[in-house]
């Protein structure tokens, strides 16, 4: 089951808010977003695989990454997580990179002109039983998300977890 809604605003309108209930317990799913073996098997579109050419999932470590699309190229990032607080909350931010991990503008990376230089994704994780719900907010604008593909991005990467889960 999953819901998309806009309820967080920004001066520039909604920001992505996604609520995802998994079948799984809270704990599990949890380490799925912080496990790099289980990673790799999920955070990206389908069609596509991810590459972390760094990783160190800790509070205070960073990621540099690489969503491989056979359609649209290569997506470099890199990230910091600023909490862990398991088995409740994530938070970390994205900023688009080229390989080597230098900032770069979303246009420099052909991605839509107005996405942000970074945004912060934060993830709660609430135990339902043994179900989890899982809510994402992203600090990037929710028609630009939707527009750019990233907000069904999101929501087809979690059809992939519920599949690893």
């Amino acid at each position: 089951m999953q819901k998309k809604t806009a309820d967080e605003n920004s001066p520039s309108g909604p920001t992505v808010a996604i609520t995802h209930v998994f079948d799984a317990e809270r704990e599990r799913v949890f380490q799925a977003w912080t496990n790099a073996e289980q990673l790799v098997q999920w955070y990206a579109p389908d069609g596509c695989t991810i590459h972390f050419k760094a990783i160190d999932i800790r509070e205070g470590g960073a990621f540099h990454s690489c969503i491989r699309n056979p359609v649209h190229g290569n997506c470099w990032c890199k990230g910091h997580y600023l909490e862990i607080a398991v088995p409740e909350r994530l938070v970390f931010t994205l900023a688009v990179t080229n390989e080597n991990g230098d900032d770069i503008t979303a246009e420099a990376a052909g991605m839509a002109p107005g996405w942000p230089v970074m945004t912060t994704v934060t993830v709660t994780f609430e135990a339902l039983g043994s179900q989890t719900r899982l809510r994402l907010r992203q600090t990037v604008q929710a028609a630009l998300a939707q527009r750019t593909g990233a907000l069904p991005g999101w929501v087809l990467m979690f059809n992939r977890l519920n599949q690893l889960l």
